[in-house]
């Protein structure tokens, strides 16, 4: 154990200097006129990304479920000084509406800069595994299939315009946490295939980036019902959280950790320490609220 402490030690000092050492500020013309699609828009994080970029005087194409949500999102990113903003309702459960949403965006932009992979859905819920295999399917679907699709049918116009491509995952991409199967699975999917596809982009020569944001537990309306009373963490803000994956996506990061000092150790250290990682993580679950 005293191995293991000074270790987190050491590693926390470490990283410490490189935080410091490597922070670096976006501008205003490094977005403005940019071409941007946002799944996932019509709240929580994707709303926030997307006023982001609004900010900064993107040409926004917004994708959610909800139109009446989608209309006001829109309106917002305009008023707060997108070059334009459009949207287009779509259902990320149908792999067609996927595609579907990926071509009208490139058309309707003329290319794409920055694709924008946010949404979240399926039929699962946060509690024990039961066997439901409908559950997983329609987790795979939304939350990985559908990022594929989206990825495969704009991948021509992001290589023309030597793109970005950015991806919500989560902790729960790199530790297999318990009560989330259908969820954490699709995440690992994501951390896989994104991570390939970024090896294979540059051994190819093909100037696209790949972002993967590993997140923690966020504010977002979705999340906090879900699980608020199922673990003692403190949920970061979903305001802040999209300040730094546009920043990430603009600087062309690999990867993104927010929030920082709460991921980025524990990752590091679950190849080192994985029994004390996981004892420690395990003391966040309130079980009298898991079903």
């Amino acid at each position: 154990m005293v191995g293991v402490k000074i270790l987190i030690v050491s590693l926390l000092v470490g990283i410490s200097a490189y935080h410091f050492f490597s922070s670096e500020t976006i501008s205003y013309g490094m977005v403005y006129g940019k071409r941007v699609l946002v799944t996932g828009s019509s709240t929580g994080i994707g709303e926030q990304i997307a006023y982001q970029f609004a900010q900064m005087g993107a040409h926004l194409v917004l994708t959610a479920r909800r139109e009446q949500r989608l209309q006001e999102v829109t309106r917002k990113c305009l008023e707060l000084g997108a070059s334009s903003a459009d949207y287009v309702v779509s259902d990320m459960t149908n792999l067609t509406s996927a595609q579907e949403v990926a071509q009208i965006a490139t058309k309707k932009l003329g290319s794409l800069d920055y694709l924008v992979l946010n949404h979240i859905g399926g039929s699962g819920s946060f509690g024990t595994f039961q066997g439901d295999m409908d559950s997983l399917l329609s987790s795979m679907t939304v939350n990985f299939l559908s990022y594929v699709q989206l990825t495969a049918t704009a991948l021509s116009a992001l290589k023309q315009s030597n793109g970005s491509i950015v991806i919500m995952s989560s902790l729960s991409g790199r530790f297999g946490a318990p009560f989330t199967t259908s969820y954490c699975a699709a995440k690992f999917a994501l951390e896989g295939f994104y991570s390939s596809l970024r090896r294979e982009c540059s051994l190819q020569k093909n100037n696209i980036s790949v972002t993967v944001a590993v997140l923690g537990f966020i504010d977002t309306e979705n999340a906090v019902k879900k699980v608020g009373d199922k673990v003692t963490m403190t949920a970061s803000p979903k305001e802040d959280c999209a300040k730094e994956v546009v920043k990430a996506a603009v600087l062309r990061q690999s990867e993104l950790f927010y929030p920082y000092w709460s991921i980025k150790p524990l990752v590091l250290l679950k190849d080192w320490a994985p029994e004390f990682m996981g004892s420690l993580l395990d003391k966040f679950y309130v079980l009298e609220n898991i079903k």
